[in-house]
């Protein structure tokens, strides 16, 4: 992973130490640091903001260096209520676990202080859809965001905070809420008949997210999530049939670009996801609720990563 990701947002921290009169070392907070890692921490959040098939489950690991990993997971989606009405809501919730390790040294002897930093993130949106034609639409939408950070210090890491006599606070057990409001910009093209259907969204995505009420007066935060990307799908009968319907193949294309200030906060600016997988039809059973079902096996890859995922997702009636 690039270097920049330790400079810019989770670079280890080399403190001075001094030996007090107990021959304990001091370790001091360098702020300027600590609020690189408040920004960062907030473009992590970004990753979990809108619905996105190729950042939705993403696991970051580098065996043998000292990066440390980073886990992200989410679930959302959108629709729109209805021609007459055309309101369109979406939704996405997000959780994300990052596992940082700061050193403290004092020039000639260094100890390892591993965090444990947990995130979660809800974000809603609502937009209106305007038709351009009958296939394609031009969808606005307004959101809004709100998440939490919590930093916890391992139990490795705790005999460094029991030996030092400086506020390491928000290390050990602090926390940063954070509210963000932004929007997106959405063209939606479907094209559905009976031999095949064809779904592709381009969409720009500009939310910005800024520390609120911090447990930790030191340290305060802001973020800029920036996004193109683009999403296809096609469906078609595969020639099988379940729940007295025809089960359709599912072909899908994603990419995502991430832009601004906070793109390379992992060492990657985009992501593209090729997927296949298949579709059961019970839109005959009426009281499921649910008339679609897909699984899609998808290939993630991008700047120094890669990766398998398996996505499961349902449309309502």
């Amino acid at each position: 992973m690039k270097q920049a990701l330790l400079l810019a947002t989770l670079a280890c921290l080399v403190v001075p130490l001094a030996a007090s009169a107990q021959d304990r070392p001091i370790l001091d907070v360098v702020q300027a640091n600590l609020q690189r890692r408040a920004n960062g921490m907030l473009a992590l959040m970004g990753y979990s903001q809108t619905p996105d098939v190729t950042s939705g489950s993403l696991s970051i690991k580098n065996p043998g260096t000292d990066d440390p990993s980073f886990n992200n997971s989410s679930i959302g989606g959108g629709f729109t209520i209805s021609k007459s009405v055309p309101i369109y809501l979406e939704g996405t919730l997000g959780y994300a676990r990052y596992d940082p390790s700061f050193v403290a040294t004092n020039g000639e002897q260094a100890q390892s202080l591993p965090t444990r930093w947990d995130s979660e993130i809800a974000t809603a949106g609502i937009g209106w859809d305007f038709h351009l034609t009958d296939r394609l639409v031009l969808r606005p939408i307004i959101n809004g965001s709100y998440g939490r950070v919590e930093s916890e210090v391992k139990v490795s890491g705790q005999v460094v905070v029991n030996n030092t006599n400086v506020d390491v606070d928000f290390l050990a057990h602090g926390r940063l809420d954070a509210a963000g409001i932004g929007g997106s910009l959405m063209l939606d093209y479907q094209d559905y008949r009976p031999t095949h259907e064809v779904d592709v969204e381009l969409r720009y995505t500009n939310i910005r997210l800024h520390s609120t009420n911090d447990s930790s007066p030191p340290v305060q935060g802001s973020s800029r999530n920036e996004n193109v990307g683009l999403w296809a799908r096609w469906r078609a009968p595969i020639g099988w049939h379940a729940f007295d319907r025809p089960v359709r193949y599912v072909l899908e294309f994603a990419h995502t670009t991430y832009l601004g200030q906070d793109a390379d906060v992992l060492g990657f600016n985009h992501l593209t996801s090729l997927g296949a997988g298949l579709e059961l039809d019970t839109s005959q059973y009426h009281p499921l609720w649910i008339y679609r079902a897909r699984a899609v096996v998808r290939y993630v890859f991008g700047q120094n990563v890669k990766g398998v995922s398996l996505g499961l997702a349902v449309s309502f009636d």
